[in-house]
């Protein structure tokens, strides 16, 4: 209890992270081999200037790991400590059971809850706010989140528009209660009609068509359409995330934003009128991949030293869906 007898806030404390990127690397040059494109046609697009693939037989769970492990590492914290694990992905090992669970047995933490989240390139987003509600609730005083995609395994190689952007990688993160420091908020959105401007149509219930069962599962998207919509979406979530805390766009210490598109990257920066050099672009070494992206972000600009204790910090991310999301928190 405090002083005047009331309940302390409880906060969800970032306590460590962690990060892992597969030993394969596809450079743009790799890439126009491949198809018709060049180094210099994907990065003034995109920013992209490599990405990492998944070996055969990495799987989304194995980079997971990867990545738990060393976030568990940076906490220390022993997996057995774990009382809840949230891992957001839309590449999952298998349709059941969850990779959560897969990797709560790998990790020996067998007993706590453990399950998937599936937002695209807002799942980490999503699976950090759940994790944060727990918290806050009292239900769990120690959480494990992931973001982890193999997201090469549905790319069409022949397919110059999409096959340049994504990649495989994960990042974690454990979340510990804290009545000093932490998240200050999470927000959350979605907009289902606009699913087939970027979409994979294929699905267990639905079944794959004829043509498809052979073709594999494809990543569909309208680049132009999805590129104003995660813009306009992102400027609204970045203004209701400071108006629900009070505080002004020069507040921010750090932006580390999903990790899809340099420009779009830079056009946030731009809406919050902030230098390039307080954000952190990671996009350029590993493309966009999805849930894994924010985390990996947050990891490497932790570890670089960039993102210090007591700073401001604000994570966003925009995917299919849509979905759209953002987090405040204190490091």
């Amino acid at each position: 209890m405090s002083e005047s007898g009331s309940t302390p806030r409880v906060y969800s404390r970032i306590a460590g992270t962690g990060s892992y990127l597969p030993a394969k690397v596809l450079t743009n040059d790799d890439l126009s081999k491949i198809v018709d494109t060049s180094d210099e046609w994907i990065a003034a697009r995109t920013g992209i200037r490599q990405r990492h693939i998944a070996a055969d037989g990495e799987t989304t769970g194995d980079l997971a790991y990867h990545a738990a492990v060393r976030a568990l590492q940076s906490a220390g914290v022993e997996a057995d400590e774990l009382d809840l694990i949230v891992l957001g992905t839309t590449t999952p090992d298998l349709i059941f059971p969850s990779t959560a669970c897969l990797l709560q047995h790998r990790l020996g933490a067998n007993g706590c809850g453990a399950f998937d989240v599936n937002a695209a390139c807002s799942g980490f987003l999503y699976a950090l706010s759940v994790a944060d509600k727990f918290i806050r609730s009292g239900d769990a005083r120690t959480v494990l989140v992931v973001g982890s995609e193999t997201l090469t395994r549905m790319v069409d190689w022949t397919e110059r528009t999409t096959c340049v952007l994504f990649g495989d990688g994960a990042g974690a993160v454990v979340l510990k209660a804290d009545t000093e420091t932490g998240i200050l908020s999470t927000h959350l959105h979605a907009d289902g009609g606009k699913k087939e401007l970027l979409w994979n149509p294929v699905g267990v219930s639905v079944g794959f068509r004829e043509d498809e069962k052979n073709a594999g599962v494809r990543i569909r998207m309208a680049g132009s359409d999805v590129f104003k919509y995660a813009v306009k979406a992102l400027d609204s979530v970045v203004e209701e995330t400071l108006a629900a805390n009070g505080l002004d766009r020069h507040d921010i210490d750090w932006l580390i934003p999903h990790q899809a598109n340099l420009r779009i990257i830079e056009a946030t920066a731009k809406r919050l009128d902030m230098p390039m050099e307080r954000v952190v672009v990671t996009v350029d070494k590993h493309g966009n991949t999805s849930s894994g992206s924010v985390p990996l972000a947050l990891d490497e600009a932790v570890r670089s030293g960039k993102v210090q204790r007591g700073q401001l910090v604000l994570l966003e991310a925009f995917g299919g869906g849509f979905t759209w999301g953002s987090a405040l928190l204190r490091y």
